[in-house]
């Protein structure tokens, strides 16, 4: 007789967020240590860090990783991705450093990225990606700065380029036949994998079954407790075999359902150990989060967990902005007590406060001692060189 899923244990939204910031290592200060192999470390267990253009700040990547390595230096991520080669680049829900050794799990989509190019790469000749890819395994790593042979076009997007071959790189990164090598701000240098990973022979691609096994398991060890939403974040095709996987685990007892006081009807899951008291974070503890900070970017999820509803208002008009073109979350223990709009004025030395914001139980009784201290941290960071 089949044993039946086990009843849902109901926890407060207290209780989840201090799973989620113990899954996230933001419960304490320096939760993968120091020096060099403190970065693939974090990037292994949260799974992927997000790569983001925007430069107000220091650049999302340096910036989370930061937050959990307070020693953290922007060569640590250079030495992994260049020299130890145990992190590389591809698109999770964005573009994002992943560990080299989850590699296999996203050969399947370079191959059908590779078999049905998406639209964006229409104008990609199959002259346009002979000529790069014979450059590169002739004369080795290439950058876009590298071609000057190219005959200029008109930009058909704010983001594209003049040259059309930076169009044609793109597509022989995203299908696999090159890798991004080496990353001087966002200047990309593209190899061949076999030569920059050093293969002799390829790794073998994951089969689907194991792609959504690495998917849950990676939403388990960086969430706590998971949603189909939070594993399958802009990825809802996958939601029904994601879902037909909790099933089969739920009645293996490996996960247990979970609901979540104020989530209505939507389901959450949680592996057994993970609901094992968790004490709170050090009320003391101070993060100046990066708005694409795992903890910040899927925002429904944030709003159930900590009553936070971030604004990202980069992308919308000076005048009808709230919190900020770029504003701050600031986690305080395990509350979000502000949202604060900075600036690296990097040419007179200085982190400037553009606009303070408080949310939730904030307040500059209890909190702006602290967060200005972390607020100086935060600054020294920006100004490294």
């Amino acid at each position: 007789m089949p044993r039946r899923p086990p009843k849902p244990l109901s926890i407060s939204p207290s209780q989840a967020r201090r799973i989620w910031l113990r899954a996230q290592r933001l419960d304490t200060l320096a939760p993968f240590g120091d020096g060099s192999e403190a970065t693939p470390a974090a990037v292994d267990h949260l799974g992927y860090v997000q790569i983001d253009t925007i430069n107000v700040v220091e650049r999302c990547h340096h910036h989370i990783l930061w937050t959990r390595i307070p020693d953290y230096q922007r060569a640590h991520l250079r030495q992994a991705q260049s020299i130890d080669k145990s992190v590389f680049e591809y698109w999770t829900h964005a573009l994002a450093y992943v560990p080299t050794q989850d590699l296999r799990f996203f050969l399947p989509e370079m191959k059908r990225r590779r078999e049905n190019p998406p639209s964006w790469f229409n104008s990609v000749t199959n002259e346009d990606l002979r000529k790069v890819m014979g450059r590169v395994r002739r004369d080795g790593a290439l950058s876009i700065r590298d071609i000057d042979d190219d005959v200029l076009i008109e930009k058909d997007h704010a983001w594209a380029s003049r040259k059309p071959s930076k169009r044609a790189l793109q597509l022989a990164f995203f299908s696999g036949a090159l890798t991004i090598c080496e990353r001087a701000g966002m200047l990309k240098s593209y190899e061949l994998p076999e030569r920059h990973f050093g293969w002799e022979r390829a790794p073998r691609p994951a089969t689907e079954k194991q792609v959504l096994d690495y998917l849950l398991d990676r939403a388990l060890r960086s969430q706590g407790i998971v949603s189909l939403d939070s594993v399958c974040h802009l990825d809802a095709p996958r939601k029904p075999a994601i879902r037909e996987l909790i099933e089969t685990r739920l009645r293996r007892r490996t996960l247990v359902p979970v609901t979540i006081e104020g989530a209505g009807k939507q389901e959450h899951w949680a592996q057994p150990a993970m609901l094992e008291p968790t004490p709170a974070p050090d009320a003391e503890l101070v993060h100046i989060l990066s708005p694409f900070d795992p903890l910040i970017i899927q925002r429904k999820r944030l709003k159930l967990f900590f009553g936070y509803d971030h604004l990202f208002e980069a992308y919308v008009p000076k005048e009808k902005r709230a919190m900020g073109y770029f504003a701050l979350p600031v986690l305080v223990g395990d509350e979000i007590v502000a949202a604060i709009d900075l600036k690296a004025d990097r040419a007179n030395g200085t982190l400037l406060v553009q606009q303070w914001n408080w949310v939730g139980k904030g307040s500059p009784e209890r909190h702006k001692a602290a967060i200005e201290d972390a607020l100086h941290r935060f600054e020294r960071f920006q100004l490294e060189t």
